[in-house]
């Protein structure tokens, strides 16, 4: 049976809903960013008249406001975007079951039951887009295709407001006429690595041969080349199915550049104090420990390391991640940014094989000091208890207990840039 999905792509979601909310601001170019004293400066979203003008997410204001001096920048307000991404949700739920989110203002919505083909499709897709301009006052862009591959690229082909069909018809002559790097899992480092095989669109990619691929990319080739030639990828999880976390982390722009070991000390044991509890929260350990490092200069690194035995006390992970920093990274420069990332996650009611090393007599006082941390927390506030080691420099180590900051992606290159 042929699938039938839809990508939908909430058009500069946090810029329309500001808008929306402002409607004196709607003529001009706007972006959305975040806090400069904070140093994190950049800008999170911007809506199409900014885009016009040159300004991109991850801009710094300064660069933003080159591009575009008669810029508007705005403080963003998650909670609000949060509301309109549950209320688009409910529109989807109209129409499908199975609907998987791609960020907070993306969904693929498998219509196979209502839809005979692509163009059913189209029928619905346009009808969803009247509905959520409608109620919600904000545009999407709707991409229906065969696979969800090639939804997510028609999606992307026509903004804003607009849907846009890739069908088992005319796949080839959209989807393989396209830039390689328009592909989903296709980076920078895929592109420099496609430059030297000559390759250019998504259908050189479906052309050539997996093993050549596979030889240059490892597995990563071999799903580039079964998702330029359209197989596969039609599954889409139930609306109501969780996904188990791969890995649990958070990261950190600190107030000012960290310029000493013991400033990176201070920050690294704040971060996993604040992942160890969402260890904790969730009733998971982790066999190893990643570090993300970020240079005055914006060059990025990371590295990481297993532990002796799956562990949430922060203590272990903490000192684990400056093992992994100390042999590993030369200090050359100051540091913006670092992170800390559980991976490897395990139940924490598992039994586990105890290492000679280990001392299991010190790991069981550790773990009752964090639960009774947590419950004083609970009960209190995260700040009524705190460790000395982040006393030692409030302004460096104040780093909000805000446990939806921390998803952060990472390259798989050290010191990449």
């Amino acid at each position: 049976m042929n699938k039938v999905i839809l990508h939908s792509d909430l058009n500069n979601f946090y810029a329309s809903v500001e808008c929306l909310y402002n409607p004196k601001i709607r003529r001009f170019p706007v972006a959305i960013c975040g806090d400069i004293e904070l140093r994190h400066g950049i800008v999170l979203a911007k809506n199409q008249i900014a885009k016009v003008c040159g300004v991109k997410t991850g801009m710094t204001i300064g660069d933003a406001k080159l591009k575009c001096p008669e810029l508007i920048t705005v403080e963003p307000h998650m909670a609000l975007y949060n509301k309109f991404s549950r209320w688009a949700r409910e529109i989807y739920e109209e129409y499908a079951d199975n609907i998987e989110s791609f960020g907070q203002d993306e969904e693929w919505l498998d219509v196979t039951n209502l839809a005979r083909d692509e163009y059913d499709g189209e029928l619905i897709a346009d009808e969803i887009r009247a509905k959520i301009k409608e109620t919600l006052g904000i545009t999407c862009s709707i991409g229906v295709s065969f696979n969800r591959i090639f939804s997510k690229l028609a999606s992307d082909l026509r903004k804003p407001d607009a849907t846009t069909v890739i069908s088992r018809d005319n796949y080839k002559d959209i989807a393989w006429t396209l830039s390689a790097d328009n592909l989903i899992g296709v980076n920078r480092g895929t592109m420099k690595i496609f430059s030297v095989m000559g390759i250019q669109t998504i259908g050189d990619i479906a052309k050539t041969p997996v093993y050549l691929l596979e030889g240059m990319l490892g597995k990563v080739g071999g799903y580039l080349h079964k998702a330029a030639n359209g197989e596969g990828y039609t599954h889409v999880r139930h609306k109501d199915y969780v996904e188990p976390p791969k890995s649990i982390g958070n990261i950190e722009t600190t107030p000012r550049d960290m310029k000493t070991i013991d400033d990176v000390r201070r920050v690294i044991y704040t971060l996993s104090e604040n992942v160890t509890a969402r260890l904790r929260e969730q009733h998971y350990k982790c066999k190893t420990v990643k570090v993300y490092i970020r240079e005055s200069d914006l060059k990025s690194c990371d590295r990481q390391g297993k532990l002796e035995t799956p562990s949430y006390i922060t203590n272990n992970i903490a000192d684990r991640a400056m093992e992994i920093f100390n042999s590993q990274y030369k200090f050359n420069k100051p540091l913006r940014s670092i992170g800390v990332r559980a991976c490897g996650l395990v139940s924490d009611d598992i039994a586990i094989q105890s290492s000679f090393f280990d001392d299991t007599e010190q790991d069981e006082k550790r773990e009752k000091v964090a639960k009774m941390v947590d419950t004083l927390r609970s009960m209190y506030g995260y700040h009524i208890i705190q460790r000395g080691v982040v006393l030692e420099n409030r302004k460096l180590t104040n780093i909000p207990n805000d446990y939806n900051r921390s998803a952060y992606r990472i390259g798989s290159s050290f010191c990449q840039a």
